[in-house]
């Protein structure tokens, strides 16, 4: 049975992840993500539901459009592959539970932040405000979570990155950060939302160093950060409660 509900978990991930583009793709330009319905953006042709099967539509076009032949970017498999290997493994860790639930939402906005941030260089308020609501809000039902706990996790881990905003007058960090944190705080708590900061940018660094000493990019070249708080989120997520017990340990 757990594997079966796992699977579920990951075919309705793969879907999710197919709205999660949609999301990805039109919010940043203040689109609406139901009307109209998916088209392709070069030849602007309609697609029909059979264009529109996660994973599957792309891999059987080959990448490509159906009816113009241009390309298809590989951001769309990659999310609902994505998704769907989250759903599955959170399921599979926490059963069919409100803890479950809270974090299908989380990692669905984070995947939003961090497409949109490296779309486009930005977190979208539309996308971190709603979601530190719902964060909030889902903690009156999930037991390793407390209202008075996600309160105090978006405004520690929201005002920890605000302070540092400040300090560096925005260099290194923008405002979507500081919503992001707090997004991240409301959901998860103000200690794995420092240990997100942490490995967002320890990653971060490690990633910046090796692309300037490969000579992919200068030192003065900005960096989306929002992708690396995501993967330390998402890090947060499965194994925050080790990590943080090891560092407790040290």
């Amino acid at each position: 049975m757990p594997y079966m509900i796992s699977l579920f978990s990951f075919i309705l991930g793969l879907v999710i992840g197919s709205f999660l583009n949609v999301c990805i793709c039109r919010l940043p330009s203040g689109g609406s993500i139901v009307n109209p319905g998916s088209s392709c953006p070069y030849c602007g042709t309609p697609l029909a539901p059979r264009d529109l099967i996660p994973v599957a539509s792309y891999l059987v076009l080959g990448g490509k459009c159906r009816y113009c032949g241009e390309p298809i970017s590989i951001q769309y498999p990659v999310v609902e592959v994505a998704t769907g290997l989250l759903y599955a493994a959170i399921v599979w860790a926490n059963g069919l539970t409100f803890e479950s639930l809270s974090l299908l939402v989380f990692v669905s906005l984070v995947i939003i932040c961090a497409g949109t941030d490296l779309n486009t260089g930005l977190i979208l308020n539309s996308v971190t405000f709603p979601g530190v609501v719902i964060g909030v809000a889902l903690s009156f039902i999930v037991p390793s979570m407390t209202p008075l706990q996600s309160l105090l996790g978006l405004l520690v881990s929201g005002g920890v990155v605000w302070i540092m905003y400040v300090v560096t007058r925005g260099r290194g960090m923008g405002g979507g950060d500081v919503k992001f944190m707090a997004m991240v705080g409301a959901f998860l708590g103000w200690d794995r939302g420092l240990l997100t900061l942490f490995l967002g940018a320890l990653i971060g660094s490690v990633v910046g160093i090796a692309r300037i000493v490969s000579g992919k990019q200068e030192r003065r070249d900005p960096i989306p950060f929002g992708p690396f708080l995501s993967i330390g989120a998402v890090i947060s997520v499965f194994f925050g409660a080790k990590l943080l017990g090891f560092l407790h340990l040290w």
